[in-house]
């Protein structure tokens, strides 16, 4: 994977949900450009895939992101071994099912969130005192276009990405001055693993309300990523950055 552009060499990212999908692809890229990765990820056996493809720069650590005391460990484990964290990229998540507020089952609804925005903010929580240690950091927060405009029958996804942008602004505020920086992505659906956990009437639905007519690509999310997780992102904090295929309205 060589690449003339080395805009991570000697950078080491951590990355959730980093064995598949946009997480693997950035994953990538990174490493593409000199940088090392630590795919933080539930499967075993796609960490093992996904370092098999990325070589002697990568690393896996198999964890829940929404238990906390898996994370603290999985930060210090990431520590230990490579001596910083430099960028943290969140891609982990979950759609949750599509049903009506009226009948969408509570167990579901609270594991959505466990997931998407309690194991984003302790995975925020737990690496930013490691990035402000080394006075350096870029986090990059996954959210959705469905955090901004909310879709039908999947009120427990789009409630979780809107709190994901909110806690990116705030956070994003706390640490200027720290040399760190934080924003996040609105991605319109992405055609991705996580497609398979939606009905294909609402996969038709998704596709209806994107302008250009088609899901986005893992490639396009991975060329965004990498530019706001690297120094060259130097004077944007707090951001949202569409990526929605022209459906985002604000």
């Amino acid at each position: 994977m060589a690449n003339s552009i080395r805009r991570y060499e000697g950078r080491h990212a951590v990355i959730t949900g980093g064995a598949s999908g946009i997480g693997f692809r950035t994953a990538e890229r990174i490493v593409s450009e000199g940088g090392t990765v630590s795919l933080w990820d539930m499967d075993a056996t796609k960490i093992d895939e996904a370092k098999a493809a990325l070589g002697a720069s990568s690393h896996g650590v198999r964890l829940d992101v929404s238990d906390p005391d898996q994370v603290d460990k999985a930060t210090q484990e990431t520590v230990s071994t490579f001596g910083k964290i430099d960028v943290l990229i969140c891609s982990a998540g979950i759609t949750g099912p599509n049903a009506k507020v009226a009948d969408y089952p509570i167990d579901q609804w609270k594991r959505v969130f466990d997931i998407n925005l309690h194991g984003l903010f302790y995975c925020n929580r737990f690496v930013v005192p490691v990035m402000q240690k080394n006075g350096y950091g870029r986090i990059v927060n996954v959210a959705s276009i469905a955090g901004k405009e909310g879709n039908p029958n999947a009120s427990a996804y789009s409630a979780s990405k809107a709190a994901v942008i909110g806690l990116t602004k705030s956070l994003g505020k706390e640490l200027v001055g720290d040399g760190i920086t934080v924003n996040a992505i609105t991605p319109a659906t992405v055609d991705t693993p996580i497609l398979q956990q939606l009905k294909p009437e609402f996969i038709d639905y998704m596709l209806s309300k994107i302008p250009m007519q088609r899901f986005g690509k893992v490639e396009e999310l991975a060329s965004l990523i990498t530019w706001i997780a690297s120094e060259e992102c130097s004077f944007t904090t707090g951001a949202v950055f569409d990526i929605s295929g022209g459906r985002a309205t604000y």
